[in-house]
């Protein structure tokens, strides 16, 4: 066998076996195929890969490609430890050359995050007139709302809005499986809920074919793909992808005046995680509904909740307590915007 079956073979198993992301798959993918290259670069089979060979795959070679972002490098190295440790679990090599390789440190980021002026930017920005429109609202509203990843939106189902009651009131939820498949169900916040429902009921919608092999349905549909031929334009090809998502919400976002480089999905689940942290959400219940898997990622959104800290650093500072040469002027300037 190729070594290029064997990397589908090991992504199978890290699907299937795993219950990793289609998108973690993507990602070992390219690092596996570059590490092919090189070694061919080599002469040499992949499989004959030494410790050495590794180190200056994962280290040189891979700086020289351009990914020198730490963060960057350290999903190739963890495609080859997991590439070579399926390797020796199914004798393909005598030894593990990839244990030991060390992955590079990288710092903790704090992530940048829309503002809720930015958020209602951008809620007005689709034309409400066009079901396009209303889609696209809808799905701002799901990512903003319920703290969406771009994979969890662009998987779901008509079967993933559930219905139940809370207090004696009807509610949707979300039944979301996003990374490393792991299942989470999340309450839908009443205005995304009723722009789900305008979506799901617009009369544009009963046209377009979403049926699934099992029954169910594409939730969040697209309506044009010049790679797809129109007899085969239906079920599973009606969905997004996650590129086209982002495109949307630039499209959106550009003319109604946000700063571009925040007009991705993954700042509106850092405006969901940081609104959790301006609340004083328990750690606990932000991690529930966030999906994340460690608590720790889920603490790093404490350190967005600038309105929190400015109150709290506004009352308790020293120079609150005392008087200072400006606190006539201040107390002035206070009661003119009073």
């Amino acid at each position: 066998m190729s070594f290029s079956g064997q990397i589908e073979d090991f992504l199978t198993y890290m699907c299937h076996n795993r219950g990793r992301s289609p998108r973690l798959a993507e990602v070992y993918r390219l690092a596996l195929s570059r590490l092919e290259k090189f070694m061919v670069g080599l002469e040499r089979n992949p499989l004959t890969a030494t410790h050495d060979d590794l180190i200056a795959f994962t280290g040189p070679h891979l700086f020289n490609l351009g990914l020198r972002d730490p963060l960057s490098r350290r999903t190739h190295i963890s495609a080859v430890r997991g590439f070579f440790l399926w390797a020796r679990a199914n004798k393909l090599v005598a030894e593990n050359p990839a244990l030991g390789v060390p992955q590079p440190k990288v710092g903790v980021k704090i992530p940048r995050t829309l503002r809720l002026a930015d958020i209602e930017k951008l809620m007005w920005a689709p034309d409400f007139s066009k079901f396009t429109g209303v889609r696209d609202a809808a799905m701002f509203a799901i990512m903003a709302g319920c703290g969406l990843r771009v994979s969890g939106l662009i998987g779901l189902n008509e079967s993933n809005v559930v219905r139940d009651t809370v207090d004696g009131i009807p509610r949707l939820f979300l039944k979301v499986m996003e990374k490393g498949n792991r299942e989470r169900i999340v309450p839908i916040p009443e205005q995304a809920a009723l722009l789900l429902q305008l979506y799901m009921e617009h009369p544009e919608i009963h046209a377009i074919d979403r049926l699934l092999p099992d029954g169910d349905k594409v939730l969040f549909t697209s309506i044009r793909r010049s790679d797809i031929h129109a007899h085969e334009y239906r079920g599973e090809k009606r969905r997004f992808n996650r590129r086209t998502i982002n495109h949307l919400i630039r499209r959106h976002g550009v003319p109604a005046g946000i700063e571009p480089s925040l007009l991705h999905a993954h700042a509106l689940r850092h405006a969901y995680g940081t609104e959790l942290a301006e609340d004083d959400v328990p750690t606990v219940t932000a991690q529930r509904l966030m999906g994340h898997a460690d608590p720790k990622t889920t603490s790093i959104y404490q350190q967005l909740a600038l309105r929190k800290l400015t109150k709290v650093a506004d009352k308790s500072n020293p120079l609150a307590k005392i008087k200072t040469p400006v606190s006539a002027l201040l107390s002035q300037i206070k009661r003119g915007k009073a």
